[in-house]
C-alpha cells in the first residue's frame, strides 16, 4: 500500500468504485449470446496464435508451454478496469511512494493525504471509465496477479474486452466471426512479442522505472490534471477548451529532459509493437478473415474520426493521440523493412535493446536496416 501516516496517495479502491459505477453499459446482449461471444472469442485466440507463429516465425523458447503460461482471459468492463488499476498500482508504486514523501514533510500533509488519496481516486476512476468502454483488447505486460484475474508466472495476461468488441463489429457493421478473429490476431500478437523475446519486459519496465524516478511533478499539479481530465469527459468544460497550456497531455507534465530521451526510446519501442501487431494483423488476415478489407479500411475510419469534440479533446490530454500515431508509424517501418530484408531481415529488431530502433529509425527505416544489418553481418 502506497501510504504513509495511514494515508494513501491513490485510493484504489475508490477508483475501481468510480470507474465501475460510471462506465457506460455494454451493448445488449441475451445470457446465451453472451456466453456464445465469450466462447468464440476463446476460439479464435487460440487459433490467432497459431496463426501469428506461422506469419511472424516467432517461437518462444519454452515453446507452446512458454505462450500458454500468459493466460487469455474474456473480460466484461468491469474486469478490465479491475486489472488495469492492478497494473497502475504495481507500474506507479515508486513514483507515488516519492511523491507520498515529498507531501508528508509539508504543512498540513497528513489532511492533505487522507483528502487527496480519495480525490485522486475518483479522478483515476473517471479517467477508467472513458477508457474501459473502448478498449478491444489489451495485454497486460506487467499485470500482477489476482484473485480472479491470474497471470502469468513474470506477469502479463492477455484480455478481450467482449462488450466493446460485439458494440463495434454492430457499429461498423461487419461480419462478427470475421471481426472477433482480426481482434485477436492483433492482440496475439502482442503476446507471442514478449513471450518469444524474453528480455523485452524487462527492458521496458526498466525504461519505465527510469521515466518515473526522473520524476520531480508536484503532487498537486498532478491532481489539477487529473481533474481537468476529469471535468472534461463530465462536460464540466466547453468541448475543446483543454486548459491555458494549449492543451498538454498527462504526459507532458511528467517530462525532464532525462525523460524525454527515455520518452522516445519507449515511444519507437510502442511504435514498433504497434506496428507490428497491425502488419501481422493484415498479413494474416486475407488467408483466415474473408472480409478484412472491409473491416480495416471501417475500422481506420472509425480510429480516424473519434467520437466528436469533447473525445477527442480528451484523447489529447491522455496523449492517446499519440497512440494512433504510433500504430500508423510502427506499421509502415515494419512494412519498409520487410519489404527490404524480409521476415528474417526484420527478426533481428528482437535480438537485444541494441537492435531496437530508435525514433529517428522509425521515421526512416532504411536508417535502421543500415546499421543492424551492417553491424549483424559485419559489413563495413
Amino acid at each position: 500500500m502506497t501510504s504513509i501516516g495511514g494515508a494513501e496517495m491513490v485510493d484504489w479502491n475508490l477508483a475501481v468504485t468510480t470507474a465501475s459505477r460510471f462506465v457506460r453499459p455494454g451493448p445488449e446482449v441475451s445470457h446465451d449470446e453472451a456466453r456464445a461471444v465469450v466462447a468464440e472469442l476463446r476460439r479464435h485466440a487460440k487459433a490467432a496464435e497459431e496463426h501469428v507463429r506461422a506469419f511472424t516465425r516467432m517461437t518462444p523458447p519454452g515453446g507452446a508451454d512458454a505462450v500458454h503460461d500468459t493466460p487469455v482471459l474474456v473480460v466484461d468492463r468491469p474486469g478490465w478496469i479491475r486489472a488495469n488499476v492492478a497494473g497502475f498500482r504495481a507500474v506507479l508504486k515508486p513514483l507515488l511512494e516519492k511523491m507520498q514523501e515529498r507531501r508528508s514533510s509539508l504543512p498540513g500533509g497528513a489532511v492533505i493525504g487522507a483528502v487527496g488519496g480519495k480525490v485522486t481516486g475518483v479522478e483515476l476512476g473517471m479517467l477508467l471509465s472513458f477508457l474501459a468502454s473502448r478498449v478491444l483488447g489489451q495485454y497486460e505486460t506487467f499485470a500482477p496477479p489476482t484473485r480472479d484475474l491470474p497471470a502469468g508466472a513474470r506477469g502479463g495476461r492477455l484480455l478481450l474486452v467482449a462488450p466493446n468488441i460485439v458494440h463495434v463489429e454492430r457499429e461498423l457493421e461487419v461480419a462478427p466471426h470475421d471481426f472477433r478473429l482480426w481482434v485477436c490476431l492483433h492482440e496475439e500478437t502482442h503476446r507471442t512479442q514478449f513471450t518469444a523475446v524474453p528480455w523485452l519486459r524487462d527492458h521496458i519496465e526498466g525504461e519505465v522505472q527510469a521515466f518515473l524516478a526522473e520524476t520531480e511533478i508536484d503532487p498537486g499539479t498532478l491532481l489539477e490534471r487529473l481533474r481537468e481530465a476529469a471535468q472534461s469527459l463530465a462536460g464540466a468544460r466547453p468541448e475543446g477548451e483543454t486548459g491555458e497550456d494549449g492543451g498538454r497531455s498527462i504526459v507532458d507534465l511528467v517530462q525532464t529532459r532525462a525523460q524525454r530521451e527515455i520518452l522516445g526510446r519507449l515511444t519507437a519501442v510502442m511504435s514498433l509493437l504497434e506496428g507490428h501487431a497491425d502488419y501481422v494483423m493484415d498479413g494474416v488476415g486475407p488467408q483466415v478473415v474473408p472480409s478484412v478489407t472491409e473491416i480495416r479500411e471501417k475500422f481506420q475510419q472509425r480510429r480516424a474520426s473519434g467520437a466528436g469534440r469533447l473525445d477527442q479533446a480528451l484523447r489529447k490530454l491522455l496523449g492517446l493521440d499519440a497512440k494512433l500515431r504510433q500504430y500508423r508509424d510502427g506499421e509502415r517501418f515494419v512494412r519498409a523493412v520487410v519489404d527490404e530484408v524480409g521476415m528474417d531481415g526484420f527478426n533481428r529488431v528482437w535480438t537485444s535493446p541494441n537492435t531496437l530502433p530508435t525514433k529517428q529509425e522509425i521515421a526512416k527505416p532504411a536508417d535502421w536496416v543500415a546499421r543492424v544489418h551492417r553491424k549483424v553481418d559485419g559489413a563495413p
